[in-house]
């Protein structure tokens, strides 16, 4: 057992998957020079060289589609942009290239390249650096999406996606980056794509929670669980491919669903899961299905209005109370 930040477990993937496979390389903007924006990969330009550690110019469309044409080649780029919000710029690239050229191709060719970003608010970065757009990525039939919520997360999850023949959107919050989780094992693990994590088990209610709200949900779970209220918390992992059956599961057990994701409440990812599950759990439903997310509205940059926009210990604890 060792203790390790968020963004170290991220390091530590890209130098096994870039030691095990020489077809496997970084580029984005300051990726290899100061070592990415968040230091994510501080140290492989100097260990592996600026043939496979690339510093790009500020054009996301650009280097995108230059990770398409590398992976159609045989190579397995990953990219990194600077901020999620970005991905905005090449979304032709990613949405309309790399997700859709497999099927047009009728299976012959592949595009196994990882997009790599930071998402989220907390840091007062303001309208233009703060969003979660992994729901714009999961309707997008292609791509693969993944939320890791801690460093056991990020490291085993970033190994599937590098393996993976597939573009796959990986999605880290920026607040998470400087925490520091357990990590259990030093060997070389992968996390399978599509199956959910069952955090905390429970009977009261059930949560499913996304990224950096599960980090505080947890923390709520542990403070409720003294008084005797306890929650299944379910952390899904990977929204494409999506682990319905371990959520169904619980629900038929506790009798109520809470999804909390740091999304905008609308037209996102919580409204979702619900409909994805709804068939199958209505009849084991003992209240309606509630969720919290961020306020509909551009994220601001003041830290007084940024915060109360985004759900926090209370608001969660708030609603789980309301619900039991």
């Amino acid at each position: 057992m060792r203790n390790i930040m968020y963004r170290d477990a991220i390091l530590e993937a890209l130098d096994e998957e870039m030691a095990r496979d020489e077809n496997v390389f970084v580029m984005g903007e300051d990726v290899g020079t100061i070592g990415g924006n968040f230091k994510c990969t501080a140290g492989l330009l100097e260990k592996y060289g600026d043939l496979r550690v690339k510093d790009t110019p500020i054009s996301e469309s650009g280097f995108v589609g230059l990770g398409i044409g590398a992976a159609i080649t045989g190579l397995r780029p990953v990219v990194e942009l600077m901020f999620g919000d970005f991905m905005m710029v090449a979304i032709d690239q990613i949405c309309n290239q790399a997700a859709k050229i497999t099927y047009m191709s009728g299976g012959q060719v592949r595009v196994p390249m990882v997009i790599r970003m930071p998402i989220g608010g907390g840091r007062s970065s303001a309208a233009q650096h703060s969003q979660s757009f992994y729901a714009w990525a999961a309707h997008c039939p292609g791509l693969k999406v993944v939320v890791p919520s801690t460093a056991a997360e990020a490291k085993g999850l970033l190994k599937t996606a590098i393996r993976d023949n597939n573009p796959v959107l990986f999605f880290e919050h920026k607040m998470l980056y400087t925490e520091k989780f357990d990590l259990t094992s030093d060997e070389d693990y992968t996390i399978p794509f599509g199956q959910a994590r069952i955090v905390n088990e429970g009977d009261d209610i059930t949560i499913v929670a996304t990224s950096m709200m599960l980090v505080k949900t947890e923390k709520v779970v542990k403070k409720l669980k003294q008084e005797g209220i306890n929650v299944e918390l379910i952390d899904p992992r990977t929204l494409v491919p999506f682990d319905k059956e371990t959520i169904i599961k619980s629900v038929e057990k506790t009798g109520k669903l809470l999804i909390i994701d740091e999304g905008h409440k609308s037209y996102g990812i919580s409204g979702e899961i619900t409909m994805k599950i709804m068939d199958d759990i209505f009849y084991s439903l003992d209240a309606p299905v509630k969720r919290l997310g961020t306020a509909d509205v551009p994220l601001p940059f003041s830290p007084a209005l940024e915060f109360p926009l985004i759900p926090d210990e209370k608001d969660i604890e708030k609603a789980i109370r309301e619900m039991i």
